[in-house]
């Protein structure tokens, strides 16, 4: 066999995605590329195999019988291929453990962490993926993920991690100084938030329920942008506990007020069901829940100013 008169493997790849699918858009999400280029992927394939193998009815597509029949041949050969792929690297992949996590979760509270856990497992190679799309389990290649969410993952363990809540906090020096001593004067100041972070909740919890929404607040689509932002002074940031505690602690951040806003999302760890019997996940995950209680006791500590913000909470340190 001429291995030469073989089409391109991305091409492939598209059309099995895309079979599997019945649809170019999914394809695309799932491949991490647009619609054109599956669409395009696939009349290519289909122009050099001289066969039609899809059926296309508006924004909709079928395959036909021969796509069907090919998609399976072409399924297989794949699988095949990478689980041979996943034999040629199982030496050094019992070794290595990935783990996925939010972008923003990453450089705030596990970078500063980590090094606790490589410096206790020499064993495990372990690899940080920052990103802030929904790791697929059956198509990366993903040990464990921190998701921040509702918990409900079909078919996977889950257990929760962090709980969360939002709160207003600041510079120090924050207009010279000057920092809001009640919720009220928030109505006046700079607001910052990202996309996860809304005002209205903490304004409810605060009793402020005759003040509307901020519309003028500054927006950041990365909540560590978020918290640099306030550290250097720009406005009053509403930020999650579980990323800011850190700058409170070290008086780079002032919380203000003792209020705590509802966050309906919990971090959790999540990976298979069959990883979990790993020693590198078993060794990941006792690590883990074990840094998060000694998080637990930093927060819970009672804070060293309530409504009187124009002191850092060194007691918190």
């Amino acid at each position: 066999m001429d291995l030469r008169q073989l089409p391109a493997l991305n091409a492939l790849r598209a059309f099995e995605a895309a079979a599997r699918h019945e649809s170019f858009s999914r394809a695309a999400a799932e491949l991490f590329v647009t619609h054109g280029a599956v669409s395009h992927q696939i009349r290519g394939l289909e122009a050099e195999l001289g066969v039609t193998l899809f059926a296309r009815d508006g924004k909709r597509v079928h395959l036909t019988d021969r796509g069907r029949q090919y998609a399976a041949e072409v399924r297989a050969a794949l699988v095949s291929l990478a689980e041979s792929t996943r034999h040629i690297r199982s030496g050094d992949r019992d070794r290595r453990l990935i783990v996925s996590m939010l972008s923003s979760f990453a450089p705030r509270w596990l970078t500063p962490r980590v090094g606790r856990f490589i410096e206790k497992h020499p064993e495990v190679d372990l690899e940080l993926l920052s990103r802030n799309v929904l790791t697929d389990f059956n198509s990366d290649d993903v040990d464990v993920a921190i998701r921040f969410g509702y918990g409900k993952y079909a078919g996977l363990h889950t257990e929760e991690l962090l709980d969360e809540v939002f709160f207003p906090a600041c510079s120090p020096n924050f207009r010279d100084g000057a920092l809001p001593r009640l919720p009220r004067d928030l109505e006046t100041m700079p607001l910052l938030q990202s996309d996860e972070e809304l005002w209205r909740p903490w304004f409810d919890a605060a009793g402020l329920t005759d003040v509307p929404e901020p519309k003028r607040v500054v927006l950041y689509e990365d909540s560590s942008n978020l918290l640099q932002a306030a550290m250097d002074g720009q406005g009053i940031a509403l930020v999650r506990r579980s990323l800011s505690m850190p700058e409170i602690a070290a008086g780079r951040l002032v919380r203000l007020f003792n209020i705590d806003g509802p966050s309906p999302w919990k971090y959790y760890f999540v990976c298979p069901p069959a990883l979990m019997e790993t020693a590198r996940v078993q060794a990941f995950r006792n690590w883990i829940f074990d840094e998060a209680e000694q998080f637990r006791l930093l927060y819970e500590r009672p804070p060293a100013v309530c409504d009187a913000p124009a002191t850092p909470l060194k007691a918190l340190s």
